[in-house]
């Protein structure tokens, strides 16, 4: 194996990449009917980018207003001020990814995301100098699956997975709530006694907990700390963080709300036939509903349905609206709404001039379902650009990989697999075989020998028999201890290949859907996020491992 750091690996030789992911980055001809623009025909980006531009986009300038007062209570970095001054600007376009509130940021690929961003931005600002590009971050705080969130993985002080809970509160109605709003309870208390309790002690622990614990205090909702956090890892590089739930934001798109009550009918259609079409050949990521809306209630979110009236109700919730009633409210109060999954890009691109959106396997086969939407609200679709996903490898395991002859793609293997090929490897020759073999020989040699003494001397050629009974002992007894031999390091190389497992594939899932950045912030510091920045490639289109 080569040097694990210089290591790229196809998607479709990793776990978990959907088909309609790997078309999409490899066969573009194949999905070319589902998506606007092809993110590796870059020959087509300055007409993308004309178009964009040509859109005067005024809401976008209004977003940079809303940003100022969203960073009030922060100190921004001058690369993030000047961001934010550039959305103002008619030639400016916007690099946007976004995620759900996960604790502690949730699973590594939020990283990944985020750092993609940055980068492309950079880079696209380098390569078309009369275009400025802008990293944004959407914080995704009105999704209700609190259930997903609450969670984080870390390597504990065995280096073993655990996972760490947030307890709901008591009476908490989890589908019911947006988790950006869910205030942080005293519960926060235990999660980080059990976090602090499982982590190594190391130079850097003392360094960042009492960071998380401000970001995650009481009182303080799942948004702001989520905000809070980013700020502090990649304000440095000019990330601006947006939250679209706030109500000047949603004023600026009630436009895109009434819209869509007017014609959910069009839409539905049309979604529900693009993702007939996908589900073909591929799957359909999300269910559609009849209309893409939720509804704000007390702090509580439900869908909107039509009713058997011709108006709309509230799903789970005694509650009705004429279409009247429901336009009225969008335009007068669009703080009362919020768009779900596949109308949150056009609510997204109707405020930003959107060049890029920067996503994961899960958000790229949703976007091919999205596509018709943009027809509808005539806004241009964005390119949709494969964020960076990656392995983190420590030295010693990287080691570890090298000297068992082992590759990435073979800790995927079913266990009992990988040991078998792990032995194999390391244990090239059978000492079983190797013993039933010399065995062999010493009998037919000592046979040998018996015919040529026993023509000499009968009674030494007898004794011939007895001394290979003692022969035969003695290698039994030699064949026993190199059994022990092998079996210690055959113990030796399973533990060993645990480890690897559990460092790159815990769980049975990609590591960078499972851990959390702080198991490697508290080995490394939190310079550990500019050696991922620094390392994370945009040339290359595959799974990435980067050694530490």
């Amino acid at each position: 194996m080569t040097d694990p750091s210089e290591c790229f690996i196809p998607f479709g030789e990793m776990p978990g990449f959907p088909n309609l992911f790997l078309d999409y980055v490899y066969e573009f001809e194949n999905v070319a009917s589902f998506y606007k623009n092809n993110f590796r025909n870059t020959e087509t980006y300055p007409a993308i980018f004309s178009n964009m531009l040509g859109r005067k986009n005024s809401n976008q300038a209004a977003v940079a207003n809303i940003l100022l007062h969203q960073y009030a209570n922060l100190l921004p970095s001058g690369k993030t001020q000047q961001n934010i001054g550039l959305l103002r600007k008619q030639n400016t376009l916007s690099v946007v990814t976004g995620q759900q509130l996960g604790i502690l940021g949730g699973p590594l690929y939020t990283v990944y995301k985020i750092i993609t961003a940055i980068k492309l931005a950079g880079e696209l600002t380098n390569k078309y100098p009369e275009v400025n590009f802008v990293p944004v971050f959407w914080l995704e705080g009105e999704d209700h699956d609190f259930e997903e969130i609450r969670h984080v993985s870390i390597s504990d002080e065995t280096n073993a997975c655990k996972r760490i809970s947030y307890a709901m509160p008591e009476g908490f109605e989890e589908e019911k709530y947006s988790v950006g709003s869910v205030v942080i309870t005293e519960e926060i208390d235990a999660f980080f006694h059990t976090m602090e309790g499982s982590l190594r002690k190391t130079d850097f622990t003392n360094d960042f907990l009492p960071d998380l614990k401000r970001f995650y205090a009481q009182g303080k909702t799942f948004k702001v700390a989520f905000k809070e956090l980013l700020f502090r890892l990649f304000d440095a590089y000019g990330l601006v963080i947006f939250d679209p739930a706030d109500p000047l934001a949603k004023k600026l798109v009630s436009s895109v709300y009434v819209k869509e009550i007017k014609e959910f009918r069009a839409h539905t259609a049309a979604l529900i036939e693009r993702s007939a079409e996908l589900e073909e050949v591929y799957h359909a990521q999300v269910k559609v509903r009849p209309l893409n809306l939720f509804y704000h209630v007390d702090g509580k979110r439900y869908a909107i349905d039509p009713d058997e009236e011709g108006g709309f109700k509230l799903r789970k919730k005694r509650m009705k609206f004429s279409v009247d009633e429901l336009l009225k409210d969008a335009e007068q109060n669009p703080s009362n709404f919020s768009p779900n999954v596949l109308l949150r890009p056009i609510c997204q691109d109707a405020l930003l001039n959107t060049a890029f959106y920067v996503g994961g396997p899960s958000e790229i086969s949703y976007f091919a379902q999205v596509m018709p939407l943009y027809d509808f609200f005539d806004i241009p679709a964005p390119i949709i650009y494969p964020r960076a996903s990656v392995t983190l490898l420590e030295k010693h395991l990287a080691v570890s990989l090298i000297k068992y002859k082992l590759t990435l793609q073979n800790l995927y293997l079913k266990q009992e697999s990988l040991h078998e090929l792990l032995l194999s490897n390391a244990l090239p020759v059978s000492f079983s075989a190797l013993f039933e073999k010399t065995e062999k020989e010493i009998i037919s040699a000592i046979d040998s020998l018996r015919v040529s003494l026993s023509e000499i001397d009968k009674t030494t050629g007898d004794a011939s028999e007895r001394y290979k009974v003692k022969m035969i002992s003695a290698l039994g007894e030699y064949k026993n201890k190199a059994l022990e031999a092998e079996k210690k390091k055959q113990e030796v190389m399973i533990r060993q290949a645990q480890k690897l497992l559990t460092a790159a594939y815990p769980e049975g899932e990609l590591q960078e859907r499972c851990y959390n950045v702080f198991s490697y912030v508290n080995k490394y510091g939190l310079e550990i996020i500019a050696k991922i920045y620094s390392e994370i490639s945009l040339a290359e289109f595959s799974h990435q491992v980067i050694t530490l």
